[in-house]
């Protein structure tokens, strides 16, 4: 598989600040790659020294196998979408999208067939003659979209470009663009801070912290072993607690009272955490699992997420479907917390 972007050694400083410390990373060719991470972690600063905007302090990037070290934004091969659209008023919709083209030297025929296939592409063919002022955010998004695909980039940069869309459009606009990806083929990375975004969208994630990328993998890879603490607490909610390795592939939870089976290879004895979701703990009437109190209860629909105290005073957090939309346990009430038997994560204390 060929590689579109490749990055070795990857640093960006700002004062006495390292935005990015050593980045290597390698995306695949056509492969849609989401950087995620906390605000400040460096992913957008990433995105801007892949795009040109920024220039690295030292390391090498390279775009489908070319480096691009001194070479300007607009002679890289990329398209880019912005989070604030960052279309241009007074021009049509045809006018946008056809805008890198016209900066390109394409004739007008040529132009206008492929501005014509790329909204039909996002499914906005109707729109051409409007202004973006006229469209909704959807919509606008949508229109950057078919202008950075129009020039056929090698290489294609979303940064948080879903950001500013109520939920509902978001999720629609997600499988818009898993759709637009898997049509067009464009090696792609996504910026962003929301993990339902990449959890769905991406085909890799990379998970960013404080300038380095903690771990790279396909999303259930990242869901079932996360290779550091940061990780296992960023992705998703997660219990952490205290384990004993009993060396034969399970694991010793003292606070649940429950051996479990384990992932993560490490010799029989004390010192480590054991990664535990929510979804795989179950509450149950008193004298079943570990004793526990009910502490809070957070309704989301067809599930409660509730935070429990155990008898040492630690808290979990336990999520459950609520098939009749009700639960029958309250704040207060005493309960008992048992694990299900499914594999948790090993990691060190």
């Amino acid at each position: 598989m060929t590689t579109g972007l490749s990055l070795r050694g990857v640093a960006r400083r700002y004062g006495r600040v390292d935005a990015l410390a050593g980045v290597d990373l390698d995306v695949a060719g056509g492969e849609l790659f989401c950087l995620l991470g906390p605000s400040g972690s460096g992913k957008t600063t990433l995105l801007r020294l892949v795009a040109g905007f920024e220039a690295p302090d030292a390391g090498e990037i390279r775009i489908d196998g070319a480096a691009v070290q001194g070479v300007p934004p607009e002679r890289r091969g990329i398209g880019v979408v912005f989070q604030d659209y960052a279309l241009f008023p007074h021009r049509s919709v045809a006018d946008n999208v056809g805008f890198g083209l016209k900066m390109r030297g394409v004739g007008r025929p040529a132009r206008r067939d492929r501005v014509t296939e790329m909204l039909g592409l996002v499914g906005l063919g109707e729109v051409a003659d409007r202004r973006p002022d006229t469209l909704s955010g959807g919509q606008r998004q949508r229109v950057a979209l078919a202008r950075a695909l129009a020039p056929s980039p090698a290489l294609l940069l979303l940064d948080e470009p879903l950001a500013n869309l109520d939920r509902r459009l978001r999720e629609s606009l997600r499988e818009e663009l898993r759709r637009v990806h898997d049509r067009v083929g464009v090696t792609t990375v996504l910026v962003t801070h929301d993990q339902e975004e990449a959890l769905t969208l991406a085909d890799r994630i990379g998970i960013m912290r404080d300038g380095v990328v903690e771990q790279v993998g396909a999303p259930d890879e990242l869901w079932r072993k996360p290779a550091s603490r940061f990780v296992a607490g960023f992705l998703g909610e997660m219990n952490l607690l205290p384990a004993s390795s009993l060396g034969d592939g399970r694991a010793r939870l003292p606070s649940l009272a429950a051996d479990l089976p384990a992932v993560g290879s490490y010799p029989a004895g004390n010192g480590l955490v054991a990664c535990v979701r929510p979804e795989a703990l179950e509450l149950h009437d008193p004298g079943v699992g570990a004793p526990a109190r009910i502490d809070s209860v957070a309704y989301a629909g067809g599930s409660a997420t509730y935070r429990v105290l155990l008898a040492g005073g630690q808290p979990v957090m336990v999520r459950e479907p609520l098939p009749g939309g009700s639960s029958r346990w309250a704040p207060g009430q005493d309960v008992g917390v048992r694990a299900s038997p499914v594999p948790c994560r090993l990691l060190p204390e």
